[in-house]
């Protein structure tokens, strides 16, 4: 799902600056300790889904073995990304038992993937798992607002997880359109590894409708057409549009970020 240790790509909390620093009693320190038994949660639900799979799909090898390394990385990501980032003594909060929900049904969704790359047909049952995946997507960042549980950690949760469902449908619509229909789910990866090299792509952009329409675009149009139930140029069509709308997005924002940062600094 990719490193959630921060805020966005590249981005560091400041260290050092020659202050001593102050011993935090025990108390302090236990009432600190981020929720560690979500994590174990999240693997013991994406461990069911995939023995519902295997029951209703007869899950193969590539299946399982996908399936079970993003259950493991799930876990071990984000039980990194609490241990560094978590906001105090916070309760996990019913919103990030909802993204939770959702990359366990990403998990799903890549077993089934892994299976149609080694010849089997992922069926109806990848749609519907990515339908409820993209309608929860909805869910998540209103109930943090309801309830007032909106965190830095929630917003980088619910990107990775957007960010590793497209990779993945991405991949499935793949097989049947080619090889080009992956620059829609490396796009994001592509912009984090980007950031690493040019800083002043870590800058914070300002809030964009059309940029949160456009990311919705990306998985519609792949569900569509892993769907099956448009023909081949209809699907074509589709799948290009909303790599073109996120080409735009993507370089409208690098555009921005350069003339407020490296532009101005320059």
């Amino acid at each position: 799902m990719g490193d959630m240790t921060d805020v966005r790509p590249g981005a560091r909390a400041r260290e050092g600056g020659g202050n001593p620093v102050t011993p935090v009693p025990a108390r302090t320190r236990d009432e600190a300790r981020p929720p560690r038994l979500a994590p174990a949660l999240g693997a013991a639900g994406q461990l069911t889904l995939l023995l519902l799979l295997a029951t209703a799909t007869g899950l193969g090898p590539a299946g399982w073995a996908a399936g079970l390394a993003v259950t493991a990385g799930t876990w071990a990501v984000l039980t990194r990304a609490l241990d560094r980032t978590w906001p105090g003594a916070a309760p996990f909060g019913p919103a990030n038992a909802v993204t939770l929900t959702r990359a366990a049904l990403a998990g799903g969704v890549t077993a089934l993937v892994a299976d149609a790359c080694a010849g089997r047909a992922p069926g109806g049952v990848l749609v519907a798992l990515t339908a409820v995946a993209l309608v929860l997507d909805a869910v998540d960042g209103r109930v943090a607002r309801r309830t007032g549980t909106a965190t830095a950690f929630g917003a980088r949760f619910d990107m990775e997880a957007d960010a590793f469902l497209i990779l993945v449908l991405s991949v499935c619509v793949a097989l049947s359109l080619g090889g080009w229909v992956l620059a829609i789910g490396a796009m994001r990866y592509a912009f984090v590894a980007a950031a690493r090299v040019l800083p002043w792509l870590n800058g914070a952009l300002p809030p964009s409708t059309a940029r949160k329409a456009v990311a919705a675009a990306q998985g519609t149009a792949l569900l569509v057409a892993a769907s099956g139930l448009l023909p081949r140029p209809a699907a074509y069509a589709v799948v290009a549009t909303a790599l073109a709308l996120l080409v735009w997005s993507f370089g409208r924002d690098v555009r921005w970020l350069w003339r407020t940062g490296a532009g101005r600094s320059a």
